[in-house]
């Protein structure tokens, strides 16, 4: 069936944001980002109102922008919205799409010295932006972010760590247990990035024990081969599967494990050439993990008006597992949250901010 508008659709504005923490980041990512704003049908005409706001944090390779393109078959987030306040699920809000994409393929929301200081982007630059352009309710209590996937860890993370900017947050299939979560895609980076080694393998004697000590790969250090990689990433248009996954995994590693003095700004959790794990590297990483948080930023947690968490029970990244030691660690804290889960996988499940968008506006509302 061909998509046809039921009622009012809003209004959607799109704007240029020069960003001055962004200017001079790692990566060399542009600092001038377009910003879309959705504005509710009850926007025009309603003369002095203000209007709760929710922050879309969308997934690894995503943009702001890219959740406001049409879709088919299904409501893309601005006409899902109109038709959750269309159909009295929920009340009007702004809603506001940030772009967070960086060369490395996105990022986890947090300040990384080498991806770049995201956190401080959304919470001292785009929130003050859209407080000063837009009629918000200009408070916490009336602002929330949600997320699926990086988003999804990134809304847990800034509830946790950035209480004083939001008062209710919802997380789908957001990254936790790494464990679970990246561990075991590494080997697969690990085959991907051996084609960029800096001499070709050749069959027979291999002296494993020389190769896996040359050049730092026990301490996590490249040597060359995730250089030439992202140099080959950056010059073609097609980036396959694995290439997909590889990228991802350097973009975690750029986000949990920063080194400025290392090779490209971060250091691995395992050895490239042996794939012995890096016990000290691998800590790191989860200092990070949500479930490992919970205790730490239990206060802040507490003082949220909402913490919404969802995952399909076959989720093919294993989140349901972080996801449940989540909630079963936000319980044992006596932290007021909703934890559901429901039948389906990591992909396509946006059709679940039917339940996460109500919620967060009548935590906010």
């Amino acid at each position: 069936m061909l998509k046809r508008p039921k009622g009012p659709a809003g209004t959607l504005v799109v704007l240029e944001h020069s960003s001055k923490i962004l200017r001079n980041n790692p990566l060399g990512d542009p600092h001038a980002r377009k910003l879309a704003v959705w504005l509710p049908p009850q926007y025009d005409g309603a003369g002095r109102r203000r209007f709760p706001v929710l922050y879309d944090l969308v997934g690894f390779t995503g943009s702001g922008l890219s959740h406001t393109s049409w879709k088919p078959f299904g409501d893309n987030v601005p006409e899902r919205a109109a038709r959750l306040i269309r159909e009295q699920k929920m009340g009007p809000a702004i809603i506001v799409f940030p772009d967070c994409f960086t060369a490395l393929g996105g990022n986890q929301y947090v300040n990384s010295p080498a991806i770049g200081r995201y956190a401080d982007y959304l919470t001292r630059e785009i929130i003050p932006f859209v407080d000063r352009e837009f009629r918000t309710l200009a408070s916490r209590e009336h602002r929330g972010c949600f997320g699926k996937s990086s988003g999804g860890y990134g809304a847990i993370i800034h509830g946790m760590q950035y209480a004083k900017y939001w008062g209710a947050v919802a997380s789908h299939s957001g990254d936790a247990y790494f464990d679970f979560v990246y561990w075991a895609d590494w080997p697969n980076t690990l085959n991907e990035l051996a084609r960029y080694r800096e001499s070709k393998r050749r069959a027979g004697a291999y002296n494993a024990r020389r190769e896996s000590r040359r050049k730092g790969l026990a301490e996590g250090l490249d040597d060359g081969r995730i250089k030439r990689f992202l140099a080959h990433v950056w010059g073609k248009e097609k980036v396959s599967t694995a290439e997909g996954h590889c990228i991802m995994n350097l973009c975690m590693a750029a986000t949990y494990d920063p080194d400025p003095k290392a090779p490209n700004g971060f250091r691995v959790p395992f050895n490239l050439e042996s794939g012995e794990p890096i016990e000290r590297r691998w800590s790191r990483w989860l200092e990070h993990d949500p479930i490992n948080l919970v205790a730490k930023y239990r206060a802040s947690l507490k003082s949220l008006r909402g913490i919404y968490i969802d995952c399909g029970w076959r989720d093919q990244y294993h989140i349901h597992y972080g996801s449940r030691i989540l909630a079963k660690r936000l319980a044992a804290a006596g932290i007021r949250h909703t934890y559901e889960e429901f039948d389906d996988n990591h992909s396509d499940v946006d059709y679940r901010m039917d339940v996460s968008l109500p919620f967060l506006y009548r935590a906010l509302k």
